[in-house]
Order: C-alpha cells, then sequence, then structure tokens
C-alpha cells in the first residue's frame, strides 16, 4: 500500500502546473517608473474596456460608440480578471483596448503565454506586435508587408515566465526591445486598415486574443509630446 502512494504520489509531482498557477504581483509590480502612468493598477480594468473595431469606430457617433463600448464591455470584460495583482485572460470571447486613444508614446509590459499560445499588442489600433510560442521569436511588426515583419533576434524567455516589452512609437516608426534586446529598430508600423495611406496620428493600444489565455502586469505608458 505505501508503495501503492508513493507512485501515484511522484506521477502528481510529474503533471505539468499550469502556467500562471499561484502567480502573484510582487512589491514592486504595477508601481510606474518616474515620468510613466500605470495603465494597470493592479486592482481592476480601470482604463481599459472591450474592444471596438477602429474601422467601424469611425463611421459612429458618440453615442453609437459610447453603446457598442457598453455592449463589448458587458460581453468582453468577464473574460479578464484580475487576481493577486495579475490580469488573466481565459481565451474565451475578445481583446481589450485602453480607453483613452495615444500618440507617440513609450510604453512598458510584462506579459506571459501558455505553450503554443498566440496574441498581439496593437498600436493605434493596428496589428500588431507579435507575441508567441513560436521559433522564429515575438517582437516584429506581423502584419507589415513592405517594411520588415520579423523579429530581428529571438529574445522570448521559455514559455511560463515573465517577458517584458519596451516600445517607442513616434510617428508611424516603431522601436522595440523585447527582454533587453532590441528586436525592432525604428521601423514603419503599417496602416492594415488602409493599405497604403499613412497610419492614425492617434489610437487605442489593444491587447490581442486568439483565443488562447494571457497573463499581463506592469503596464505602463508615458506620453510622448
Amino acid at each position: 500500500m505505501k508503495k501503492h502512494f508513493a507512485i501515484l504520489f511522484a506521477g502528481l509531482l510529474a503533471l505539468p502546473v499550469a502556467v500562471g498557477a499561484g502567480d502573484k504581483a510582487g512589491p514592486k509590480d504595477n508601481i510606474p517608473p518616474p515620468g510613466f502612468e500605470a495603465l494597470f493598477n493592479g486592482k481592476d480594468l480601470t482604463n481599459w474596456q472591450g474592444l471596438v473595431d477602429v474601422k467601424a469606430r469611425a463611421k459612429m457617433s458618440q453615442a453609437q460608440y459610447a453603446a457598442a463600448v457598453e455592449k463589448a464591455n458587458k460581453r468582453v470584460l468577464p473574460n479578464w480578471t484580475v487576481t493577486d495583482g495579475i490580469l488573466h485572460y481565459d481565451g474565451k470571447t475578445n481583446s481589450l483596448q485602453t480607453v483613452k486613444d495615444f500618440g507617440d508614446f513609450e510604453f512598458l509590459i510584462d506579459w506571459k503565454l501558455a505553450k503554443k499560445g498566440d496574441s498581439g499588442i496593437y498600436l493605434r489600433g493596428n496589428p500588431q506586435v507579435q507575441m508567441w510560442d513560436n521559433p522564429i521569436g515575438s517582437g516584429g511588426l506581423y502584419n507589415n508587408q513592405k517594411n520588415p515583419s520579423k523579429a530581428l533576434k529571438v529574445a522570448d524567455r521559455p514559455v511560463g515566465e515573465w517577458n517584458t516589452f519596451h516600445m517607442v512609437m513616434k510617428g508611424d516608426k516603431v522601436t522595440i526591445k523585447l527582454n533587453d534586446v532590441l528586436v525592432v529598430d525604428n521601423t514603419p508600423l503599417e496602416n492594415y486598415w488602409e493599405r497604403g495611406k499613412p497610419l492614425p496620428t492617434t489610437g487605442p493600444i489593444e491587447l490581442q486574443h486568439h483565443g488562447d489565455p494571457l497573463w499581463f502586469k506592469n503596464i505602463y505608458i508615458r506620453e510622448i509630446k
């Protein structure tokens, strides 16, 4: 009997632990560096709303947009939860975007994926800075056609560990470091929605989803005037 329980216990120890299980923000998490504003306070979804497509939004009146936001929030927000200072998405509905639009900015975010996870960050409502469990690496401007779309180097940490993006967006160009490694060097982000037209001067930041669980913390922004 003792041998049976020993084998069973060893088998339980060998089972994979879910990514993010038991994860908690530390005492220094979600506190913005000097000059930055926290877009995530570690407690709730202040500063965030359900996704309203930027193309559809451009054709809406203010009242129509407000109604679209309300509808999106009812559908999306229950699946984006905050526990122990971590923003978690269960992969079941849709993306999250900032309430506010941004133009030129410096942006910091910690993120984590599950195995084979796929996600991205939209800048000014346009796709996307790629995040995924893929050997070519995260950080590339995935939807670019004329300009480079792949990361310069693979700088991802192993699945289940936290990664950090440091982005600077000026005009239509983006510079990105992933875990302190330069992966995008002052490269134009192309207008995905209207190919050949200039990138919008302002727009929301979106935490995109592809039906996979996601984890975020330490989301900070500094607007560049």
